[in-house]
């Protein structure tokens, strides 16, 4: 079957109302197939976000809906100002939250966000202030999600010890010579092995987390560009509140490409770090421990640190994970992620004085 037929028919089999008019190809996430499907629904027409899960990456889809059922349902309970502010997920003709189709596909709908966007490069340091404040609430409203613990979709996702373990295994085996080459990364990486465990081994609390606090996870309202829901689910599962804050210090305070081959150009923006902190404290320092609020100084360049590690252990096992589109690839973002690393060291001091500004 072809996939726009797929798309059209993994589509009718939710419980819309109305008549299918198109199933179009849509944004650009690298994980699963996304696509706008448009019903014609009495005069006028609704959209909806039609996904195909990526059961290569998520190999227990009723394990990753059910996290997305419990997660969307409880924001709902607490979102008083519309439907806007939290995803929305369609059932399916059965009744389910995900349907898979005869050829094995695994599908799932939500109801279109309209009148917002998401981008993918911070351009001011209020979008990054409307990021850091809609992370912040997501983990406010699920800091209460009852018993028992969402299903770990990724298990081990932030374990950074292990990630340095398997980055020791990759130089151990080099199976493909690349460790001459990656020597120095190797170096700084193995220098900063307590550095790993800061985070585990600060004694905090597990919380609800998204574990990918980039911007392009926030939709933002078109014409005020405040942040109004949070998307993405599929990486939320038990975490530590600090994992999302250095998630965003790494990927929003840095305006350098990920993969930046002139390193003096990759240097943490102090003051999108500010609009940060202000951001994600304005609604979490009511609800966070005196220890994680410790924490987050650390937070950016641990995360930061992991990614990091997990660029060099593809590099040299022969990019076998993140997709490369050049050469070498893979190890220049390894190179920009240590060289961010190395920047957050030198504006530590910094960093600290704006949380403790931020916290109040």
């Amino acid at each position: 079957m072809k996939t726009g037929q797929g798309a059209a028919r993994a589509a009718e089999g939710f419980a819309v109302e109305g008549t299918l008019k198109s199933v179009v190809p849509y944004g650009s996430g690298h994980i699963n197939d996304s696509y706008c499907a448009e019903f014609e629904q009495g005069g006028g027409r609704e959209r909806f976000l039609l996904q195909r899960i990526n059961t290569h990456v998520f190999s227990d889809p009723a394990a990753l809906m059910e996290n997305i059922e419990r997660v969307t349902t409880h924001l709902a309970a607490k979102t008083l100002t519309g439907g806007r502010r939290v995803l929305t997920l369609v059932r399916a003709r059965d009744g389910q939250a995900w349907l898979m189709d005869g050829d094995g596909s695994c599908w799932r709908m939500y109801r279109f966000v309209e009148g917002a966007r998401s981008i993918d490069v911070v351009e001011s340091a209020g979008q990054a202030y409307e990021a850091a404040r809609a992370f912040g609430e997501f983990q406010r409203m699920l800091a209460d999600l009852p018993e028992p613990r969402l299903n770990a979709t990724i298990p081990d996702f932030h374990n950074t010890p292990k990630r340095l373990k398997g980055l020791k295994q990759a130089i151990e085996a080099d199976v493909l010579g690349r460790v001459e080459e990656a020597g120095r990364e190797i170096g700084f990486a193995l220098e900063r092995e307590s550095v790993t465990r800061l985070l585990l081994e600060a004694d905090l609390p597990v919380r609800v987390t998204h574990n990918d606090t980039k911007i392009n996870n926030v939709m933002l309202d078109e014409q005020t560009g405040k942040g109004v829901c949070v998307i993405d689910l599929e990486t939320v599962m038990p975490g530590l509140a600090p994992f999302d804050f250095g998630d965003m210090v790494r990927t929003m305070s840095c305006r350098a490409a990920e993969d930046e081959r002139d390193l003096s150009l990759v240097q943490i923006d102090v003051g999108m770090f500010e609009a940060l902190a202000q951001g994600y404290l304005s609604v979490a320092a009511d609800f966070l421990t005196d220890a994680e609020k410790r924490a987050l100084a650390d937070a950016g360049r641990v995360i930061t640190l992991e990614q990091g590690i997990r660029f060099l252990t593809d590099y040299l096992e022969g990019d076998r994970y993140f997709k490369v589109h050049r050469a070498g690839q893979n190890l220049d973002r390894a190179r920009a992620q240590f060289g961010l690393v190395e920047s957050l060291e030198e504006e530590a001091e910094a960093m600290e004085r704006v949380l403790a500004g931020a916290a109040g």
